[in-house]
């Protein structure tokens, strides 16, 4: 059983997992799968399983993927496959009955808010009057599975608010719409008794209800699995650096084009 850090940029994915006549990210890392030659067991090899389940449009740094993976599968090797847009980057020896969701003790998220004009020292109240044992029924469409114990922190680089977020698992939607909330008390457009009523029993509808903060700006950063020590692999890392520079680089033009159109109506 191997494990991998896989990393991608989920914009052009409708997710993680496999869905009918759509891409996802479960789909490309599959396919690369089968074109290598590597065994199957129905529609997945043997063991398979994932660190959790992005939804369309979310990003992640430290996805993990777990299978009977033959001992040339190395990182580099997966990604001779991949899209550039998927990138395996390190792997792990895993132990017999090893289940990458099971198995993982903490996952962690980080939302890149961009908010210039909200006040990190709210944003940090409101981080801990969500943070901590809650039923957060009233934040996802789960019915199940809504009571979670939560670390969330805010920290301010230039004109973002960086909001992280630490749990054992996470309800579906439920990062998205905290950073709702969050941002709500952050500018002033709600106070801190919004939170109260957000927490509350009585089910949010209609109006009152929270929608979901946009996906693009959320990664997934971190699984955590005591039993896993991952070896970064130079060659692979190097091409997914490689790779996201070279998004960095054309996202940022980008961002000054429509900065200087902005500027000139």
């Amino acid at each position: 059983m191997r494990a991998f850090r896989v990393a991608y940029d989920g914009r052009p994915f409708h997710g993680f997992q496999r869905q009918p006549d759509v891409s996802t990210v479960a789909d490309a890392l599959l396919d690369a799968l089968r074109d290598l030659g590597v065994a199957f067991d129905g529609d997945v090899p043997p063991g398979y399983a994932a660190a959790g389940r992005t939804d369309a449009g979310v990003s992640a740094l430290a996805q993990t993927v777990a299978f009977e993976a033959p001992a040339w599968l190395s990182p580099a090797a997966f990604n001779s496959e991949l899209p550039a847009s998927v990138r395996a980057w390190a792997a792990a020896d895993a132990p017999e009955g090893f289940h990458a969701t099971h198995d993982a003790v903490e996952r962690g998220y980080t939302y890149y808010l961009y908010a210039p004009e909200a006040a990190l020292a709210q944003s940090r109240e409101a981080a801990a009057a969500l943070s901590g044992e809650h039923d957060f029924h009233n934040l996802t469409p789960d019915e199940t599975g809504t009571v979670r114990d939560l670390s969330i922190s805010v920290e301010r680089e230039d004109e973002f608010l960086v909001c992280e977020f630490r749990a054992d698992g996470f309800a579906r939607q439920l990062v998205r719409r905290l950073v709702t909330v969050l941002e709500a008390v952050a500018t002033g457009a709600a106070t801190l008794d919004r939170i109260d009523r957000v927490l509350a029993s009585d089910p949010l509808d209609g109006p009152e209800g929270v929608a979901p903060a946009p996906a693009h700006p959320l990664v997934l950063t971190d699984v955590v699995y005591p039993s896993l020590s991952f070896e970064v692999d130079a060659e692979a890392a190097a091409s997914a650096r490689e790779i996201f520079d070279q998004r960095h680089r054309e996202w940022t033009a980008r961002a000054q084009v429509a900065a200087s159109i902005r500027d000139g109506i």
